[in-house]
């Protein structure tokens, strides 16, 4: 029991395997160390990681951030390291995705040792799963992380002490600073040559009768030689006196696999008889008890309480009529400082384009390449890069939050409300993330346990405004909502999120009947981050953006322009060919006739001409445009979009996004662009408030309004998510029929929401 194990001194259980067999020596190695690191949820693992190799992963003051596994290698003191950063987890069981990831990655890998990295703030939490970092008999370290917060609240911790006890050293680091970190690896190098007197293996003591069961499971363990050369057999026996379902399937294929099962099965039917309590509690009650015990001998809390202060600010934003309030109040401080502040570097980033643009035309004949560099690639990706002041700014004030840990207070607030929406109050996280990028976002979701919440919760994410989208919604926002951006930006997150809710209750009811799992979630302490890291967070989501500017949407904005470029001649430009010529013999007799016009100098006379030549060559590009490759497709989708208040050239600028949202920005610069004076402003928001129809019964009427925006917008939010978000809901789903599924419905249910919208909007104004 938990009272027996705590009257048990941790120390009277250490070194029970010979060391020779344990080490080995330093003679039979290379100088490459593979090492795991391993630790809770918002411990500070991620941020141990990054300033260790140098990389600049995204680190989040809540749980779930990293979903899968991070490799990097650096050098230290002449030593190579290979340095995974496994999930968070706060155990080693099977319940979670990520659980059974780091167990299957430490039993198959066999790393050279494990880095246990624990919050100074919570050390008996922590201290379970280093529990059975102990019970695998390897070699571990632990990184104290967030020393400085133990020190600064005046806690007093002998972490030697408790190191000698467990037999693993105890490195204090505080990782978001650097501190201790080479320390770390230095000690990792000691551990690794087998220099260091401290590392031997310890057993946890679980009490008279458990012990008993563990020796009877252990004895037929060991027959199966395969497997007790690779895995302790002492922690596979506990495993099975835990009832768990993924040890019971890797012995299944031994010969003695029936015995092994049949004495496990006796084992803790006598156990549970005996204590009346279910096997795996009583070994968890053990372990806890040891960790107590050990703690009492070296720990002793200080007069300054971390928790107390969370829970003091936790009762003002976690509060049930403020909080939420608070929570918008953040979220519109955020868009306001988006618009506010941005619109001073992308007015600076627009003209220093359109002096590119203007320059490259100066210097070049004209031709196809001076087209496609300024009308296609100038143009359309200039059209996207204005964004990223906003996306920077943007993605500062989310990183702030997730670093501070208040957004996991967001999802405990949503809990109740996405509960009765047909949610788990957990997938909340993913699709916070899901405002950065739908893509992690839904890998995210392997934090959800049972697999049906998991699905249901990739099929909303693609409603959240990842940063893909936000340049749209920027771009059409400013020209026709100027008077409140910020209110109309948190408004389409807003819409998001009330789409995500209401789908999943529907989907509740008809594809995902199964009772969802409670709502189980750490709050982390708050933390004042550090502005290195929140700048890392910033810039990671700007360079993501950049990376697509120069790869995919370079690619798509040369195609659309190919096939808005031809063909150059077509049927019905040859008449304003003839005009234009015409145009230019009546103004050259009018000069020539100077005397007959005394009001007129010859340089007004010119003027006129211009501009009349100007407008027919306007019309001639518009009627070839419309004649392109790119005008026939948009023309041939254009009869099911019309309804939706689109013309041709909006509905590619939709199609073209499927690869990737931005594109459809791109795509607009390329189209709504291409009749304008070399070196004018590439402001496009100017250029769709001017744009008019070109042709049909609608010809000379502007082609964009309020409506038609919001309508445009609707669709954009809504609609097929991008390829890569299809190819990863396939690949996290298991099969192709979801993502088909997700693409499938969530086109339709744009186009009908856009269609409604467009005609009640109408009829009423």
């Amino acid at each position: 029991t938990a009272e027996e194990a705590k009257r048990l001194n941790p120390r009277e259980f250490a070194g029970v395997i010979d060391l020779d067999k344990l080490k080995t020596t330093a003679s039979e190695k290379g100088k490459i160390i593979n090492v795991a690191l391993v630790g809770n949820p918002n411990c500070g693992k991620t941020t141990l990681f990054n300033y260790a190799s140098g990389s600049k992963e995204h680190v989040g003051n809540y749980g779930g951030v990293t979903v899968d596994s991070k490799q990097a290698v650096f050098k230290h003191n002449g030593y190579t390291f290979n340095l995974v950063d496994l999930p968070g987890t706060y155990s080693l069981t099977a319940y979670t995705p990520e659980e059974l990831y780091v167990r299957q990655y430490i039993k198959e890998e066999l790393p050279d040792l494990v880095i246990n990295v624990i919050d100074s703030s919570n050390l008996e939490r922590n201290l379970y799963l280093t529990s059975q970092l102990i019970d695998m008999d390897i070699k571990v370290i632990i990184a104290l992380n967030m020393y400085d917060e133990l020190v600064e609240s005046g806690d007093r911790f002998d972490y030697q002490k408790l190191a000698r006890m467990i037999g693993a050293p105890i490195i204090p680091t505080t990782a978001s600073r650097g501190e201790g970190i080479k320390e770390l690896f230095t000690k990792a190098i000691d551990v690794y040559e087998d220099r260091d007197p401290i590392v031997r293996h310890v057993h946890i003591n679980y009490g008279t009768e458990v012990e008993k069961a563990i020796g009877r499971i252990r004895a037929n363990i060991r027959e199966s030689k395969p497997i007790s050369d690779k895995i302790s057999s002492r922690f596979l026996a506990l495993k099975l006196l835990e009832k768990d379902r993924q040890t019971n399937q890797s012995l299944a294929s031994y010969p003695n696999y029936g015995k092994i099962s049949s004495v496990a099965q006796e084992q803790i039917a006598h156990i549970e008889n005996l204590f009346k309590e279910d096997a795996e509690t009583i070994i968890t009650d053990a372990k806890y008890g040891f960790i107590d015990g050990a703690l009492k001998e070296t720990f002793q809390e200080g007069q300054i309480n971390k928790r107390d202060i969370t829970h003091s600010i936790d009762r003002f934003l976690t509060n049930k009529y403020l909080g939420f309030p608070i929570f918008l109040l953040f979220m519109f401080t955020s868009f306001y400082a988006t618009f506010e502040l941005g619109i001073y570097p992308m007015n600076w980033i627009d003209r220093g384009m359109a002096m590119l643009g203007k320059f490259i035309g100066e210097i070049m004949f004209a031709g196809i390449l001076k087209d496609l560099l300024v009308n296609g690639i100038i143009n359309g990706m200039g059209s996207v890069i204005v964004f990223i002041p906003n996306i920077l700014i943007l993605f500062f004030f989310i990183s702030f939050m997730e670093d501070t840990g208040y957004m996991a207070r967001a999802a405990f607030l949503m809990d109740k409300l996405m509960h009765r929406m047909g949610l788990h109050g957990r997938s909340f996280i993913p699709m916070i993330m899901g405002f950065g990028c739908n893509v992690p976002a839904i890998m995210a979701t392997r934090t959800l346990r049972n697999r049906s919440d998991r699905v249901l919760t990739m099929l909303i994410i693609p409603f959240m405004t990842c940063s893909a989208r936000l340049p749209v919604y920027i771009l059409f926002i400013g020209a026709f909502f100027p008077t409140y951006p910020a209110l109309a930006l948190i408004g389409f997150y807003i819409l998001g999120i009330t789409f995500a809710v209401i789908v999943a209750r529907v989907f509740r009811k008809i594809l995902f009947r199964r009772q969802e799992s409670p709502f189980v979630m750490e709050l982390p302490p708050y933390r004042i981050p550090t502005l290195k890291n929140t700048l890392f967070h910033m810039w990671d989501k700007a360079w993501m953006y950049i990376k697509k500017i120069a790869t995919v949407i370079l690619l798509a904005v040369t195609i659309i322009w190919a096939l808005e470029y031809f063909p150059r001649n077509s049927a019905g430009t040859e008449s304003f060919n003839a005009a234009i010529a015409q145009t230019e013999q009546q103004y050259k007799n009018q000069i020539g006739q100077i005397d007959s016009y005394p009001k007129m100098e010859p340089e007004q006379i010119m003027a006129l001409r211009d501009s009349k030549i100007r407008s027919l060559e306007m019309a001639r590009e518009a009627k070839r445009l419309e004649n392109s490759y790119l005008g026939r497709i948009g023309k041939g989708i254009a009869p099911v979009m019309s309804p939706l208040g689109f013309d041709w050239k909006m509905s590619i600028s939709l199609l073209a996004g499927v690869a990737a949202k931005e594109i459809v920005v791109s795509t607009m610069g390329v189209l709504y662009q291409a009749d304008e004076e070399l070196g004018e402003s590439l402001n496009l928001q100017n250029k769709l408030k001017k744009e008019v129809h070109s042709s049909g019964s609608k010809a000379g009427q502007p082609a964009f309004n309020p409506l038609i925006a919001f309508s445009f917008l609707l669709f954009v939010l809504i609609y097929f998510p991008c390829i890569a978000v299809i190819v990863t809901i396939r690949k996290e789903a298991g099969s192709w029929k979801w993502a088909l599924f997700t693409a499938a419905y969530t086109t339709a249910l744009a186009w009908v929401v856009s269609f409604v919208v467009y005609q009640v909007g109408n009829l009423i104004i």
